[in-house]
């Protein structure tokens, strides 16, 4: 098992940055492909960026491509979303999510393939 909790979330007017991290606890951190995933109301959630477990390879959602960075720190058990030019369509609940890395890949992120989930937190996008 894998614990995991994000923090990070805020109010930002549109073009501004924030940066999410997901500290993770329990099992070997390095075992795990780690994921971000976005909801908003009324809407499913969304994978938003994924990264392998040695961070060597990275996915992003093309609504979010060149303007959010996933990164991780395998000493320090966290992961890291960098969001940068936000628009108001950002607006959401992002959730931290891990699965085991032999699942991890590039082109498909189905929510159900991760089975350890964080809290979520709130980012709200002004106009």
């Amino acid at each position: 098992q894998v614990q995991l909790v994000e923090s990070g979330g805020g109010l930002v007017q549109a073009g501004g940055s924030l940066g999410l991290s997901c500290a993770a606890s329990g099992r070997t951190f390095s075992s795990y492909a780690m994921g971000w995933f976005r909801q908003a109301p009324g809407k499913e959630r969304d994978f938003v960026a994924a990264i392998s477990w040695s961070g060597d390879s990275t996915s992003y959602a093309d609504s979010v491509k060149g303007r959010f960075t996933i990164s991780r720190d395998n000493a320090k058990n966290t992961v890291y979303l960098q969001m940068n030019s936000l628009k108001p369509e950002d607006t959401a609940v992002y959730y931290c999510a891990a699965t085991h890395r032999a699942y991890y890949s590039e082109t498909y992120h189905p929510p159900t393939r991760y089975a350890y989930w964080g809290q979520g937190t709130q980012v709200t996008v002004s106009s």
